[in-house]
């Protein structure tokens, strides 16, 4: 009693009950702690990604100068863009490839393989939108000007993504980023137009739920889409999905990409009538038995560091026939999906289904159709889920950091490099069974984090709907 006497203005009386305040100097000191460590973690938070941006730039840039076929994918890009600009079929391989060889693009060194990736255009006609402008410069300049966009704009996809998560855990969020930053340097090595396409959506994304720069962002997902729709298809309809204000952004972009293409679509089609069946051609001649987007054992450049990353890699080792693999690929991924989506229209719009339902489908994506490893840069959208799971604390939290982790180890560029260089200096064998379990230990690892960590935020997200959480303001 001495200490409420000496802290009268500190009791209270509720219902007949003393209750005891906290002192206010107390109170005052526990909150400075709290926001002390909240600022130092974010500081620190912003150091670990200003040095994943660092490496990824640094490692990114000597790499692609030092590989020995640089920016292919670029090339993919670049000369059926060219082929267009001079009124030929880009869809058409000898078209592309004449003038692939005119303006000193096939090098000596080249493999089949990447002849092929550089000729072969499998790409819908509403790319040509982005890549045109490209095509109008010399190789050294559009080449360097791509390499500049792509590592520009995943650095800044990535601060944003950093700045959605660093409320919950600030400096959890920085190390995730920025270690997944310094391992995506094959986005740099080879040019793949996913760098760009993912970055606009992440950009997109944080305009939408932050409401600024709505209209650039608008801008982003429709550009990204139109590069890449089978990337960043199923953030759009989450949003068409999702209602509220989302829907409308969704029908907004969609009408920014009609506007946007339609020019570029009618220009391929009076360049090329036949562009549809010519596409569908270069895509199967891209899958057939041993071909470079081949997912079964004998593909040719399906399991090197730029591997498929579908889940038709693990049902192929078992029954490498396409129509087994295709199907139960579908049979496995229609369900989650439609889940997915039937939760999305029952629930009601909150910050943290949002997030929980952008990280599944950030995984999700990735498994029923064709997808490489550098198209995994889509998992940044994990980030701010994995955040808001481990500041609310417990096993949930806890587990959430651990799949994060390990998928974004095992969809990094450098991870993969040196996992494939130890495997190398093994000397396995080229034939039996070694050398199928080598395969299989290359091909298994990523499309099985990836079901496992799309099932862990579809589960999470289902019970959260299936408690009402209070809606909030997006």
């Amino acid at each position: 009693m001495d200490y409420l006497a000496r802290n009268r203005q500190h009791v209270l009386v509720c219902d007949h009950r003393l209750v005891v305040r906290a002192d206010p100097k107390t109170t005052y000191c526990r909150e400075g702690r709290e926001k002390f460590k909240m600022t130092r973690a974010r500081i620190d938070g912003q150091y670990l990604l200003m040095l994943g941006s660092l490496a990824f730039i640094l490692l990114g840039v000597a790499l692609e100068y030092a590989a020995r076929a640089p920016f292919v994918d670029f090339r993919g890009l670049y000369y059926p863009a060219q082929c267009l600009l001079q009124e030929r079929d880009p869809y058409m391989q000898s078209e592309v490839l004449s003038i692939y060889r005119a303006e000193g693009g096939d090098h000596p060194t080249d493999y089949a393989n990447e002849r092929q990736t550089a000729t072969r255009y499998v790409y819908p006609p509403t790319s040509f939108i982005f890549t045109v402008p490209f095509a109008m410069l010399p190789w050294g300049a559009a080449h360097i000007l791509w390499m500049v966009l792509i590592i520009g704009s995943y650095i800044l996809a990535s601060v944003l993504i950093w700045n959605l998560g660093a409320n919950d855990a600030p400096l959890v969020s920085g190390i995730l980023i920025g270690f997944f930053l310094a391992n995506s340097v094959l986005l740099v090595i080879a040019g793949n137009a996913a760098g760009i396409a993912i970055s606009l959506c992440l950009v997109a994304v944080w305009c939408f739920l932050r409401e600024r720069f709505v209209p650039a962002g608008i801008l982003c997902l429709a550009l990204s889409l139109a590069i890449k729709p089978h990337d960043t298809g199923l953030v759009w309809f989450y949003f068409l999905l999702a209602g509220g204000v989302l829907r409308k952004r969704a029908w907004q972009t969609l009408l920014a990409t009609v506007a946007l293409s339609l020019p570029a679509v009618l220009w391929v089609w009076q360049v090329s009538p036949h562009w549809i069946q010519e596409l569908n051609s270069n895509i199967l001649a891209n899958a057939a038995h041993g071909a470079i987007n081949d997912p079964g054992i004998a593909s040719s450049g399906g399991h090197g560091v730029d591997m498929l990353i579908s889940l038709q890699t693990v049902v192929s080792f078992f029954r490498d026939d396409p129509r087994i693999y295709n199907s139960v690929s579908y049979l496995i991924c229609a369900p989650l999906l439609a889940v997915w989506a039937f939760v999305t229209m029952r629930s009601r719009l909150s910050p943290k289904l949002v997030w929980l339902a952008l990280a599944a489908i950030s995984a999700l994506t990735m498994l029923p159709i064709y997808h490489r490893l550098y198209d995994a840069k889509l998992l940044l959208l994990t980030v701010p889920a994995c955040a808001m799971l481990l500041a609310e604390g417990g096993l949930i939290g806890r587990l959430a950091l651990v799949l994060n982790s390990a998928a974004f180890v095992l969809t990094g560029d450098l991870s993969w490099g040196i996992i494939l260089g130890i495997i190398r200096h093994l000397h396995v064998p080229a034939t039996g069974l070694s050398a199928q379990m080598v395969i299989a230990a290359q091909a298994f690892p990523v499309p099985l984090i990836l079901l496992v960590l799309g099932v862990f935020y579809l589960w999470i997200y289902v019970r959260r709907c299936s408690i009402h959480d209070t809606p909030q303001p997006v």
